[in-house]
């Protein structure tokens, strides 16, 4: 018995380990792309408090965060062809993914933008920086710095909650298993099988997370501001 299921757990492997690689990977990387663009934008309005777009903002925040991805994910798949949008299984886990995380992920930007001290932002707007210069050169690389830990959580989780992907049948990993499974029927093995490629997966991003962290926290912060005020500075003198 033990034989026939270690036969299986070799012969599913590298089965559920290229659909991890090919599928589960990429859903998360573009649905995170895609929450990240959609975050910045919505944190950007709120930090500009911009009010006609800041309410729409915050009622989107509202009721995706109220919701569970779950059920997101069937109302778009199942829900919207009933009124004749039909959508394929990947780029509508990819749609909705990014846009349930991008929710979460505007609060942990936006907190970022607001730690940034105004007067760093005053000083900008003194050298005759306009807006878009002061978010560029001043206040985005300090927020991205502040941002960052939960931004790589915001990853690593959606890395793991691409498994829910398998109810609207992508065939990324966990549903790969359950296809397995059922000419099997060795549902401890595979799932146990799953959940440890998981886990390898989100020990891979967690190491990375972990020298990003270092990588930024290298830099003094301080030294930063005045090598970045001395140029813009010296820049204002030349011209």
């Amino acid at each position: 018995m033990n034989e026939h299921i270690w036969e299986i757990l070799t012969d599913a492997f590298p089965k559920l380990l290229g659909y991890g690689v090919r599928v589960t990977i990429p859903l998360m990387l573009l649905s995170f792309a895609l929450a990240l663009v959609i975050s910045i934008l919505v944190a950007l309005v709120q930090y500009a408090n911009i009010k006609g777009l800041r309410l729409i903002c915050r009622f989107y925040i509202w009721v995706v965060r109220g919701t569970p991805l779950l059920v997101q994910l069937y109302l778009i798949f199942y829900g919207l062809p009933k009124m004749g949008i039909v959508l394929d299984a990947f780029p509508c886990a990819v749609m909705v993914m990014g846009l349930n995380e991008a929710a979460y992920m505007a609060e942990t930007v936006r907190g970022a933008l607001e730690s940034v001290s105004k007067g760093q932002v005053e000083a900008g707007r003194c050298i005759g920086l306009n807006y878009l210069q002061i978010m560029r050169h001043i206040v985005l690389p300090q927020a991205f710095r502040v941002a960052f830990p939960a931004l790589s959580n915001s990853m690593i989780s959606m890395t793991k909650e691409t498994s829910l992907a398998a109810t609207i049948t992508v065939m990324e990993m966990f549903r790969q298993a359950q296809v397995i499974n059922g000419r099997v029927y060795q549902p401890l093995a595979l799932y146990t099988l799953v959940a440890l490629i998981y886990l390898a997966f989100c020990t891979i991003l967690t190491a990375g997370q972990h020298w990003g962290e270092k990588k930024l926290g290298s830099y003094g912060q301080t030294s930063r501001q005045e090598s970045l005020f001395s140029r813009l500075f010296g820049r204002r003198k030349a011209v």
